[in-house]
């Protein structure tokens, strides 16, 4: 199925909690990592066909804030993933003409994962064929709170009046300032929870929510999920005409 098949509605930005790496590893007996690793293979072929299907945007939740709490093991192992990803992918989103950026604290990332996300930033921040932004050490909640922080901050030094506090400007400080918000959010793996992701920007986002575990999902179920979307009605609190 390509653009041309989706119905009246397009979704140019798609945002996905990316679920169930570890449990589809587990269901064969094998370590979390496993899965984790099949995870990233797949991000690569969605990432392909995102294009073809219309979509301009692309966010994916890679790791949020609350993962740390994940066995020391685990979290090593992805972070690790995430470097590889980042080194072997570099190339071929240069080719493809995919820009790639991320949101969240990157501060308390290792420095040289950090060195390694600055330097695909600068590399493919000329193309816009599609916009991969990857969450990682990402919540909505903190996001908030740095954003909100970063408005205290201007007030306290009185470079900003309280009454210019608007929600274009609370925007403004937040990881997403340059992203449109999303047109529809996608959680994998049956989970029916949003788990801390673009609080702020999904208000009102489409939602879909699918038993399929992350490794599974294929480009063609995104395919399917994009033309259901496209026989929603978004009043975005208003009436139809």
């Amino acid at each position: 199925m390509s653009a041309s098949d989706l119905k009246s509605h397009p979704v140019e930005h798609v945002a996905i909690i990316m679920d169930g790496n570890g449990r589809w590893a587990t269901n064969r007996g094998w370590p979390r990592l496993v899965g984790h690793r099949k995870g990233a293979e797949r991000v690569k072929q969605i990432v392909a066909a995102a294009p073809d299907l219309g979509i301009k945007w692309l966010t994916i939740y890679a790791f949020s804030t609350e993962n740390w709490k994940r066995s020391t093991e685990e979290v090593l192992g992805l972070m690790a993933i995430f470097a590889r990803y980042i080194q072997r992918e570099a190339e071929r989103m240069s080719r493809e003409g995919v820009r790639m950026r991320f949101i969240g604290d990157r501060s308390k990332l290792d420095p040289k994962l950090q060195r390694l996300m600055a330097g695909i930033e600068a590399r493919t921040a000329g193309f816009s064929r599609l916009n991969l932004t990857v969450a990682i050490n990402y919540g909505g909640r903190d996001e908030l709170l740095r954003a909100t922080r970063a408005l205290a901050i201007e007030v306290a030094e009185g470079r900003l009046e309280p009454c210019d506090i608007t929600e274009a400007a609370l925007a403004d400080r937040m990881d997403t300032r340059d992203i449109p918000d999303p047109d529809l959010v996608i959680r994998t793996s049956g989970e029916t929870r949003t788990s801390n992701f673009l609080v702020w920007q999904s208000a009102y986002a489409e939602y879909e929510f699918t038993p399929t575990l992350w490794p599974d999902f294929s480009p063609e179920e995104l395919a399917t999920i994009l033309a259901r979307f496209g026989n929603r009605e978004r009043r975005f609190g208003g009436v139809p005409a």
